[in-house]
C-alpha cells in the first residue's frame, strides 16, 4: 500500500512511519527540512517538502492508496491564544487539503484528533456518540473533524487520550520537573475536588492504532485510549515512583494556574473518561500498555537505558546530554 503521512516527524509520526514502512508499505512522509528528510528516511520512507497549509501539498500526496493527517503544533508549557490559533490552523488546513486530496485519487483518509473535543462541560463518561464541545484548545480538532467530513466521503478520525511516551516533550518535561522536585499533583482545592479522572495512551499504542487504522476497513470516529482512565494525581504519583523521584506535593489548581495556564489546568481538574471498546472490535486492536503505570515503567526503562536519566549518589538526575 502506498501511504502518505503528514507530521511524520513528530513523536507519533515517527513511529508510524517506522511501523508503516517495516510491515512492507511504500510510505512517503511530508517534511519541512533537512533535518526531518533524514528523520523520514532513516526510518524507511521517503521523504517530500511540503506544508499542510498550503493547498499545494495536495500535489505531494499523489496516487497515495491512503493519506494520514497526523500534523500538530500543540504547545509546550503555558499556552497563549496564538500557541492554540497555530495549532488549531495545523490541524484545521491539514483536514482541509489533505482530505480533498485523499478524496481526489479516491485515497482513504486518516486523520488524528483528541478525546477532548467531546467532553462533557462538568466531567464524566463520554463516547463516540456524545456532541463535540470544544474549548479554545481543541477548537482546531473539532474544525478538523468537520472538514474531514466535508472533504471525504468516509473518513477516519482517531481521537487520541492523554498521550505520553519517552519522545514526548511533554513527558520529557514532567520528567524531569518530578526529578527536581518541582512538578505537584493537583490535589484538593478550595473546591474540594481531586484532580480529574483521564484516559490515556502510550505512544507506541496510538502508532499501533493509526497503522491498524490505515491497514483496515473500518471508516468513522473512534476513541484511542488504554483499557483503565485514573486520576492525574495517581499518573503523576505513579511517574514519580517509577523515577524514584521525591513524592509530588499535593496542590490546588487556582495556585498553579498562573504557572501551567487555564488551558492545562482546566484539562486537568474536569474528568475526561472515555473507552476503547468500539475501536478494539472495528480494528482488532488492543493495547500493549493497557494501564499508565505498565507505560510509565516502559518510559523510565527507555531513558535510563538512553542514558536520559543517569544514577547519582542519592538516586537519578535528568541528563540534559542524554539522547
Amino acid at each position: 500500500m502506498r501511504v502518505f503521512v503528514a507530521g511524520a516527524t513528530g513523536v507519533l509520526g515517527r513511529r508510524l512511519v517506522e511501523r508503516l514502512a517495516d510491515g512492507g508499505h511504500d510510505v512517503t512522509g511530508l517534511t519541512r527540512d533537512a533535518t526531518g528528510d533524514a528523520t523520514v528516511e532513516s526510518r524507511g520512507a521517503t521523504a517530500v517538502r511540503g506544508d499542510v497549509t498550503d493547498e499545494a501539498v495536495a500535489a505531494a500526496v499523489g496516487d497515495a492508496d491512503c493519506v494520514v493527517h497526523a500534523a500538530t503544533a500543540v504547545p509546550t508549557g503555558k499556552a497563549s491564544a496564538s500557541d492554540w490559533e497555530r495549532d488549531a490552523e495545523v490541524r484545521r488546513e491539514g483536514a482541509r487539503h489533505l482530505a480533498s486530496a485523499a478524496a481526489e485519487c479516491g485515497a482513504r483518509y486518516v486523520g488524528q484528533s483528541v478525546t477532548w473535543v467531546a467532553r462533557p462541560d462538568g466531567g464524566g463518561r463520554f463516547d463516540e456518540d456524545s456532541p463535540r464541545n470544544p474549548t479554545r484548545a481543541t477548537q482546531g480538532s473539532a474544525d478538523a473533524e468537520r472538514l474531514a467530513r466535508e472533504h471525504h466521503p468516509n473518513p477516519v478520525i482517531l481521537r487520541g487520550g492523554w498521550f505520553y511516551g519517552p519522545e514526548s516533550a511533554h513527558t520529557r518535561q514532567f520528567g524531569e520537573q518530578l526529578l527536581a522536585g518541582r512538578l505537584p499533583a493537583l490535589g484538593t482545592g478550595f473546591l474540594g475536588r481531586e484532580s480529574a479522572t483521564l484516559s490515556y495512551c502510550h505512544t507506541v499504542d496510538a502508532a499501533r492504532a493509526f497503522a491498524a487504522a490505515v491497514e483496515g476497513d473500518a471508516t468513522g470516529t473512534y476513541h484511542v485510549v488504554d483499557d483503565r482512565p485514573a486520576p492525574f494525581g495517581d499518573f503523576v504519583r505513579a511517574f514519580a515512583a517509577e523515577l524514584d523521584a521525591p513524592t509530588p506535593r499535593r496542590l490546588p489548581g487556582w495556585i498553579l494556574r498562573p504557572v501551567l495556564g487555564t488551558d492545562a489546568v482546566g484539562m486537568l481538574t474536569t474528568d475526561a473518561v472515555t473507552g476503547n471498546d468500539r475501536f478494539r472490535e472495528a480494528f482488532d486492536w488492543e493495547p500493549l500498555y493497557p494501564t499508565h503505570e505498565a507505560g510509565l515503567e516502559q518510559v523510565v526503562e527507555r531513558w535510563r537505558a538512553d542514558g536520559v536519566v543517569v544514577p547519582t549518589d542519592g538516586g537519578w538526575q535528568w541528563n540534559d546530554g542524554g539522547e
